[in-house]
């Protein structure tokens, strides 16, 4: 990815994506509008539209297996509200570690550290989500699971037959509308103190194939946690059970097998989450991404200047009073840009060769007779 908040834009470098993948501007401008500021009142007031432009690596509506550029420019930077910030770092931002580590940064917007830099995550996520509906039918979806101290309660959401329209029924994009409007209210009122306060968002996984991660260091829980946490203000992963299965028992906590009405090996409960051993096992797949307040608040705090002046600092600018709204459809992109990987990665080595029927299956579930040029 490249760009900062208030330079000339921000973008990506889609490398590796395979040809002959019919692919538009209107793909990717989906989630752009998911990620976007100024959605709502709940958000950053900041005004883009965040339209994107593919510039490479598309000839004719298809992919063609080169490189993709996509670019998004900025139009509403008010670099004015950065002049104080120029001096003095905002506690718990990114200011003064950009600083120990360059000794220079770009100072407006935070700059590379910006959240806007997402863009270039969540528009080459949209090839992925694309790549991975159509290859096996494998659906990425995201929720607010949790703001502040209001918590969705567990077992309210059926991760089986959860549609991206319920998601995407409130402007806080939790699926149970008794939870959406407490958090709604909980964001509203910390919101016109000039506060901000965090949340969590849960992402599931189905119909993922079988036999994707390695078995020690690219565990594919380890990679999807290496991924969802290079995200902006994240503090936080859990996967399957969490760090709640560490108050059970292992017979309590074991996912027995079974084989269903189709003869495929299943487990009864899913406390793994969908990974074994790093080894997806077929069954969704779900994990939890904490994220912090947003650091730039509008409330007076103790701070330093870069020489080391000890003064107050009220800082400026538009900023959401909580991420995780937005937060969504970065999750999304980030998890389905890991399996998109675990996927080529797995065909190359494990499919190159016919597959052993007695153990192993398609990675194309749902088209086993896939054939890329004639989607």
């Amino acid at each position: 990815t490249f760009g900062e908040s208030h330079g000339g834009g921000v973008g990506c470098i889609v490398d590796g994506c395979p040809p002959r993948i019919p692919l538009s501007e209107a793909d990717l401008q989906f989630d752009l509008d998911r990620r976007r500021p100024g959605q709502s009142r709940i958000t950053t007031p900041r005004k883009e539209t965040d339209t994107c432009r593919i510039y490479s690596g598309v000839s004719e509506g298809v992919t063609t297996g080169t490189p993709i550029h996509v670019f998004v420019p900025n139009t509403d930077q008010r670099g004015h509200d950065y002049n104080e910030m120029s001096i003095a770092y905002r506690p718990s931002h990114a200011d003064a570690t950009y600083d120990m580590k360059y000794g220079v940064r770009a100072v407006k917007g935070g700059g590379r550290s910006s959240a806007r830099e997402t863009i270039g995550r969540v528009a080459p996520g949209a090839i992925a989500k694309k790549i991975l509906q159509q290859f096996s039918g494998t659906e990425v979806l995201a929720y607010v699971s949790q703001v502040h101290q209001v918590v969705l309660p567990d077992g309210s959401v059926d991760h089986d037959t959860l549609t991206l329209d319920q998601v995407e029924s409130n402007i806080v994009r939790c699926p149970n509308p008794e939870y959406a409007e407490k958090m709604i209210a909980a964001i509203d009122a910390v919101r016109t103190r000039g506060d901000s306060i965090g949340g969590v968002v849960t992402c599931i996984v189905r119909n993922a194939p079988r036999g994707l991660g390695s078995p020690v260091f690219d565990k594919l829980e380890a990679e999807l946690a290496k991924a969802v946490m290079s995200l902006p203000a994240t503090k936080g992963f859990e996967f399957g059970s969490g760090f709640a299965g560490t108050f059970l028992t292992g017979s309590e906590h074991n996912d027995e097998f079974f084989t269903d009405e189709h003869g495929k090996i299943r487990t009864r409960t899913n406390r793994s989450g969908g990974i074994q051993g790093g080894i997806s096992n077929g069954e969704i797949m779900n994990m939890r991404v904490a994220f912090k307040p947003t650091a730039t608040i509008g409330k007076k705090q103790n701070t330093v200047t870069r020489e080391k002046k000890e003064i107050e600092l009220i800082a400026r600018g538009r900023h959401d009073p909580c991420v995780v709204p937005r937060a969504v459809p970065m999750v999304e992109a980030m998890v389905a840009l890991v399996l998109v990987d675990q996927l080529m990665a797995q065909y190359a080595q494990c499919n190159l060769f016919p597959i052993n029927p007695e153990l192993q299956e398609p990675l194309s579930l749902n088209f086993p007779n896939f054939e890329p040029a004639n989607i």
